[in-house]
């Protein structure tokens, strides 16, 4: 119980730090660490049927139904994280930028061939799912300053709440990158650092209501429909590397409300022509063998979670036989 709490911890703040870089997102981790069917059919029983299992059953039934061993450490780890370890992982994409964009490119990119692998057979009108998951991966950043449209700042911290916290649960999609899309990155951000309560119980409002209904739909799609769920998310995931890729030339920005730059459109481009354009090193050894370094570890931890889930499966009928 002891390790397994410990475990679920790890995995949490390495959500929480993939959760505060822009372009990563803690679903990605979820998926390669193997929770992610647990983590959103989990989320999911935070409703009603909560208060229908409390009556019927009391505390225990409650937190079985809640799953609370497996729910509270993983968000432990997550908060501790937010406040903690993401501040390093911030201070890095500030430092070293092009390693730390080629590591989890890396990272992200591997996480394709884990979802690919997920899923059943093949099959043809599977093409449907990708496509979307594709195209809503490019075209959600430049959905996203609308939001300032609805002028309410109070308002405009919850819906920008709501739609991240969606976002941070798909493997791909960064809630943090939509943040920074809509001008509010910094901002919200800021307010996690300096506990500014007013703004943080706005945004975790926002964050309740984007977590009770998408949580909702993601746990029906992968129980109906699950291997067409996996390609919609390998969609994301694969429409997602283009803001990781390090070597990028910035064409197009506008400014937040708090003066931050949000990038509309960028230019991708070779090593050695990042290097002509820039002036300086492309820094290539390095941000290749990040590159790598990223993705064995997405292998590492994809066998660790399969061999987990294989014991698990094992004790699992054991216990039943013994019934």
């Amino acid at each position: 119980m002891k390790r397994r709490f410990v475990e679920l911890f790890l995995k949490g703040a390495g959500m929480g730090a993939a959760d505060a870089v822009p372009g990563v997102s803690g679903g990605t981790i979820a998926f390669i660490t193997g929770i992610y069917e647990e983590f959103i059919h989990t989320i999911k029983q935070f409703g009603p049927s909560a208060f229908v299992a409390w009556r019927q059953g009391g505390w225990l039934a409650l937190a079985q139904h809640l799953n609370i061993t497996f729910i509270v450490p993983l968000l432990l780890g997550v908060a501790v994280s937010l406040f903690s370890v993401a501040h390093l992982a911030l201070w890095l994409m500030e430092a070293h930028p092009l390693l730390i964009e080629g590591f989890f490119f890396g990272l992200v990119a591997a996480s394709g061939f884990v979802v690919a692998q997920a899923g059943g057979r093949w099959k043809f009108w599977y093409l449907l799912p990708l496509v979307v998951g594709l195209l809503l991966a490019k075209s959600l950043p430049g959905m996203m300053p609308l939001v300032l449209l609805i002028g309410n700042e109070a308002v405009v911290v919850m819906v920008a709440g709501a739609i991240a916290i969606s976002a941070m649960l798909l493997p791909g999609v960064s809630g943090s990158f939509l943040l920074l899309t809509m001008g509010l990155y910094g901002t919200i951000l800021g307010a996690i650092r300096s506990f500014d309560i007013g703004i943080i119980m706005l945004f975790g409002m926002g964050c309740i209501v984007g977590l009770a209904l998408f949580s909702r739909l993601l746990s029906w799609l992968l129980r109906r429909h699950h291997d067409a769920t996996m390609q919609l998310l390998l969609g994301f995931i694969i429409g997602s590397l283009p803001v990781l890729w390090p070597w990028k030339e910035l064409l197009r920005y506008q400014l937040g409300p708090d003066g931050q730059m949000i990038p509309l459109a960028h230019r991708y481009l070779l090593p050695s022509d990042y290097a002509v354009l820039s002036g300086g090193s492309a820094q290539s050894v390095g941000v290749v063998a990040l590159m790598m370094v990223g993705a064995l570890l997405v292998v590492l931890l994809n066998r660790r979670a399969a061999h987990y889930a294989e014991h698990r499966s094992i004790g699992n009928a054991r216990d039943v036989e013994k019934e």
